[in-house]
């Protein structure tokens, strides 16, 4: 699909049939369809625009529907005073995916998961329809952009930045979104992400917590990483003297670790621990106290995603560990994770107000 990008804010900028002039913010609501009640759904954008030319970002949440955390980061982003000296182009996407948002799904009514459904059609499935929009309006007016995402549900994550680390822009501003743990992540085909980078549009996505469930400290990480690429982008001024985030550590591959067994999972580590080869994560047990099966780590690294329900079948996936080859680099992860807490709790100027 032909992308026609908006480039400065100093030109005319129209979304949904609607023009939004320099320095006015607006929300607009893009049809998407009808609901069998005859009720509309429809795609709200809230678009703010500066008064000084600049870049267009895109800043996307609930593409999955049960994935709300990026919901409440982009409500509290829209709150900062700090908006107020945007230049260019801000387009919030809260809730990219409405009707699965409604019933709380990761999944549209008609089953199809949105993020393997990019690039989409005008004339396909719901999905397919949905995704098509998104790209048309949204993506093909920016030249930047955030996907926030979380885990599933219960497999919580640890806060951390996927993207594809040879596009050299987008490791440029995954450093300065302030994580610990930047991991290169090749996307997976069908995904919004899929389709950005075989265009190269820099875009990276944010993942967070667990699907359903609100995290204070993701939402907090999660605001104040888009405020730091607004500024890298040179969006918002860096003026200031904010807390200063360690410098995060790249993962350039990571794993799952399933279950040799099926039964109850008793794990051993936590987020953000860091783990060596063949440790033992956890031990899977029967209700009956017959068998215990150790559950070990297939390689150095630490933990960026784990399952929370601790009843599993064989083959489920339990511990997602980005690998390093050096025990120091993980290690370094495992400091970064507890000095980037610090940052967190003990800055309050410079901490997004919660309402």
């Amino acid at each position: 699909m032909a992308i026609k990008r908006q480039r400065r804010a100093g030109d005319g900028f129209e979304l949904g049939g609607q023009q939004i002039a320099p320095g006015e913010a607006r929300v607009v609501e893009l049809p998407v369809a009808n609901l069998y009640t005859h009720t509309p759904v429809t795609l709200p954008v809230r678009v703010l625009r500066g008064r000084e030319p600049g870049p267009t970002l895109f800043i996307s949440a609930a593409l999955h529907g049960d994935e709300i955390i990026g919901v409440e980061i982009i409500r509290r982003l829209l709150l900062q005073r700090a908006l107020k000296r945007l230049r260019g182009t801000l387009l919030a996407v809260p809730v990219v995916n409405t009707l699965a948002f409604l019933h709380q799904s990761r999944y549209l009514p008609d089953r199809r998961d949105l993020n393997r459904s990019f690039p989409g059609s005008e004339k396909g499935s719901l999905a397919a329809r949905l995704a098509h929009l998104f790209l048309k309006e949204i993506v093909g007016r920016a030249q930047y952009g955030v996907d926030l995402h979380t885990g599933a549900i219960h497999r919580p994550n640890l806060p951390h930045i996927r993207g594809d680390l040879g596009n050299p822009e987008i490791l440029r501003l995954a450093q300065a979104f302030g994580v610990p743990l930047v991991l290169n992540s090749p996307p997976t085909a069908g995904t919004l992400r899929h389709y950005t980078t075989e265009r190269g549009i820099p875009v990276l996505l944010y993942e967070a917590g667990e699907a359903l469930r609100f995290d204070e400290l993701a939402i907090r990480t999660g605001v104040r990483g888009l405020l730091n690429v607004l500024k890298a982008l040179g969006m918002l001024p860096a003026d200031g003297r904010p807390d200063r985030m360690p410098a995060p550590v790249v993962a350039r591959a990571s794993s799952w670790v399933r279950a040799p067994a099926s039964g109850v999972l008793r794990a051993q580590v936590a987020l953000g621990e860091e783990v060596r080869k063949g440790q033992v994560l956890g031990v899977i047990g029967d209700p009956l106290g017959t068998s215990e099966v150790a559950v070990l780590a297939t390689a150095h690294g630490v933990v960026v995603g784990r399952a929370a329900l601790p009843l599993v079948y064989e083959g489920d996936a339990l511990f997602h560990l980005a690998r390093f080859d050096a025990p120091e680099t993980a290690a370094g992860v495992a400091r970064n994770i507890r000095n980037a807490r610090r940052v967190l709790k003990r800055s309050r100027r410079n901490q997004p107000r919660v309402v």
